[in-house]
């Protein structure tokens, strides 16, 4: 990519980076949207969830740490949702926790890191190492843009079902309520930083192809939950056992 798209531009090439791979296609979001999963898978998700967005907050201090002084604007988003994730009100993972312990498991299932799955652990890793070593507007595009702007369109379609199909209360599924919410805010943020600072050509190829990466990583995170506790029929199990290559 030689030439440096205009906003518009941009804006939709990040928008389709995230359509082809959003986690909206897994088996899992499908399997849970069609009220077809058990407690106990749920209970999985949630045990696996923790892991991936626990540290949340840790990834965007990695990014804070980083983003050059005077863009104001893109340090100030970055310690509001860090705020979010652990201090304005309710912390997040307390609110995961309680959904968590609502499907049938408990607080130290789901804060011990021996019941997350291999891809989860994968997905992680990953979010520390584009925290940490790419360019800070490239970590929004991948942390914020590529992740965190799928989850109210992911959310939207299983919240419903929590309620309707399991029985859930609305205290139960806050965690949802809240996110669907937050994130569509956190997302357009992370939207407006990278289109006001990917300023050159090779900035804003790199911005997409994150972007698209990290959908993917959602993605395949997502469809392996499917495999290693649906599929598989180890939803009961602490951790599911690794796959042949």
């Amino acid at each position: 990519m030689s030439t440096l798209m205009n906003r518009d531009e941009f804006r939709t090439a990040l928008e389709n980076a995230i359509k082809g791979n959003s986690a909206n296609a897994s088996p899992f979001s499908l399997a849970w949207a069609s009220g077809t999963l058990s407690r106990d898978h749920l209970a999985r998700w949630a045990e696996n969830h923790y892991h991936y967005v626990g540290p949340f907050a840790d990834y965007l201090a990695y990014v804070y740490a980083r983003m050059p002084e005077n863009y104001v604007e893109a340090k100030d988003f970055l310690l509001s949702n860090m705020y979010e994730e652990e201090i304005g009100g309710d912390r997040h993972t307390d609110l995961l926790i309680r959904f968590a312990q609502a499907c049938g498991t408990t607080r130290e299932r789901v804060v011990d890191p021996e019941n997350m799955s291999t891809t989860t652990r994968l997905l992680q890793a990953w979010c520390y190492a584009t925290a940490m070593r790419e360019d800070p507007i490239v970590a929004v595009a991948g942390l914020v843009v590529g992740l965190e702007s799928q989850v109210p369109s992911i959310y939207r379609k299983q919240t419903p079902t929590l309620r309707e199909k399991y029985g859930f209360t609305d205290e139960e599924v806050e965690f949802f309520d809240l996110h669907i919410v937050s994130d569509e805010i956190h997302g357009e943020r992370g939207y407006q930083i990278v289109l006001e600072h990917a300023t050159t050509p090779e900035l804003q190829k790199r911005c997409l192809k994150i972007c698209e990466v990290g959908a993917q990583m959602r993605l395949i995170y997502t469809t392996a939950l499917f495999h290693d506790y649906v599929k598989t029929g180890s939803a009961d199990q602490a951790q599911p056992a690794l796959h042949a290559a």
